[in-house]
């Protein structure tokens, strides 16, 4: 399938990649409470449903470390068998990281749904690198943000016009899981509601 082309996050075929969400960057962004928030509630269900995970820090010396809630989140779902990897870096586009092409190489996914900091920044390069390497990447707005709103907004024009695909967090989630009536779906809800 084209990278251009919009499609459903499929289970077997979308790793999650969450971006420099780390705690000097988040200091500065109006909308660190939801983003956070969301960077959860992915990593939840996309360790749910058996899907990968790549969070990346960019100069974590200068930028620190993951936030405390997401870190705290994630660890716990590593220790319970979900592919979890971390990778630092210094260059704004992901796929600029000879360790991080390989770690999403390595996934075997064609998918790649990310999250994160600053939008207009690190998710904007990477997303469109990511595009123009044929994976279809869907770009989750309400789990993504920049030190200013207006950023924010044109970074994902930018990229819709690109071919990737904008979304939100609760449509992430539920075509990942796909199904009402099952575990996995009360699971979703339990996430959805903040309970789990």
């Amino acid at each position: 399938m084209p990278a251009d082309t919009p499609a459903l996050v499929e289970r077997d075929r979308f790793a999650l990649v969450v971006i420099d969400v780390q705690e000097r960057l988040a200091t500065a962004m109006p909308r660190r409470a939801e983003v956070v928030s969301n960077a959860i509630a992915l990593a939840k269900v996309a360790a749910l449903v058996g899907a990968p995970i790549i969070v990346t820090r960019q100069y974590p010396k200068g930028l620190g470390g993951t936030v405390s809630d997401l870190e705290e989140a994630i660890v716990p779902l590593a220790a319970h068998g979900a592919h979890v990897q971390g990778i630092d870096k210094t260059a704004f586009c992901c796929a600029a990281e000879p360790e991080f092409v390989r770690a999403l190489k390595a996934t075997g996914r064609d998918q790649a749904v990310i999250c994160g900091m600053e939008t207009h920044i690190c998710i904007a390069q990477t997303a469109l690198a990511l595009a123009a390497g044929g994976h279809a990447v869907q770009v989750v707005a309400d789990a993504c943000c920049s030190i200013h709103d207006a950023d924010h907004a044109i970074a994902l024009e930018r990229m819709r016009a690109r071919g990737v695909d904008v979304t939100v967090a609760q449509s992430v989630m539920y075509e990942a899981v796909g199904a009402a009536g099952t575990d996995e779906f009360k699971s979703l809800l339990a996430i959805v509601k903040g309970e789990q």
